[in-house]
């Protein structure tokens, strides 16, 4: 079989990766996808490093067994944990990951306030550091630690009266201050980006990496000649290591709305 008629791979530590499949069937719709998202293990975020590596590496293991041309991390703890593993174990196939956007950010405005908004380990680990080190003389960037946010996305429990007093609490110690931008350094927050955008108001403008990821993995699949040719809708198979009916209801909704 053509390698190029081969589905695309995409995992994360839940439900959330599924904000980055949705760019990516946007931009490339011509291909097949294979969604794994591991909602029995979940939360990523709060783990120990070398848990989040192996439950990666598990990920990436049972999508190479259905054949995919190609590995997406749709998940910033596990990019974070273990891109350079992943890429130096398949040398051989294009591995992208994803980061929090904090280069648009940036340059949205002139030395912008910037919250990001992301898990522990993802604001704990160095390739975060390295990002913020990047742009720390060009905006003044505040890392806000969010655990227990992606488990409201978790249970499908998108907006009401309890995400709100969640985030409103969070928000509480960084307002003091305008804030100009916020980040969403998590693969699940995009599906509470109206939420968000309610606590902070129409002012502060929000991004997600979701699209730069989408994008990569487009440029990456051209450069291997991998890129299917246009001219067909491709098909998307979202599995969940959950396996209730529940939790696949839940990630047909989310690649919907």
């Amino acid at each position: 079989m053509d390698k190029r008629m081969h589905p695309i791979g995409i995992f994360d530590s839940g439900v959330g990766g599924i904000s980055v499949l949705r760019e990516l069937v946007a931009l490339m719709p011509e291909e097949d996808y294979i969604f794994f998202g591991d909602s029995r293990n979940a939360p990523y975020g709060t783990k120990a490093l070398g848990e989040v590596q192996k439950l990666a590496c598990a990920s990436a293991e049972h999508l190479l067994a259905k054949g995919v041309k190609a590995l997406v991390v749709a998940c910033n703890t596990a990019t974070s944990a273990a891109i350079q593993i992943l890429r130096n174990r398949y040398p051989y196939m294009p591995v992208v990951g994803i980061e929090p956007a904090l280069k648009p950010a940036v340059l949205s405005k002139e030395h912008p306030r910037i919250l990001v908004m992301a898990t522990p380990m993802t604001l704990r680990e160095e390739k975060f550091h390295q990002l913020m080190m990047k742009y720390e003389e060009e905006a003044v960037i505040i890392p806000m630690p969010c655990p227990g946010l992606m488990e409201f996305v978790e249970r499908g429990e998108l907006c009401g009266p309890g995400i709100e007093k969640f985030l409103r609490d969070l928000f509480c110690a960084h307002l003091n201050k305008p804030v100009d931008c916020v980040v969403l350094g998590c693969t699940h927050y995009p599906f509470v980006r109206p939420v968000i955008q309610k606590m902070l108001g129409s002012g502060t403008a929000v991004f997600d990496g979701g699209k730069g990821t989408a994008r990569e993995t487009k440029r990456r699949l051209a450069e291997c000649g991998l890129l299917r040719a246009s001219g067909r809708r491709g098909s998307v198979l979202i599995e969940n290591s959950l396996n209730t009916e529940e939790i696949r209801r839940l990630g047909r909704f989310l690649l919907e709305i």
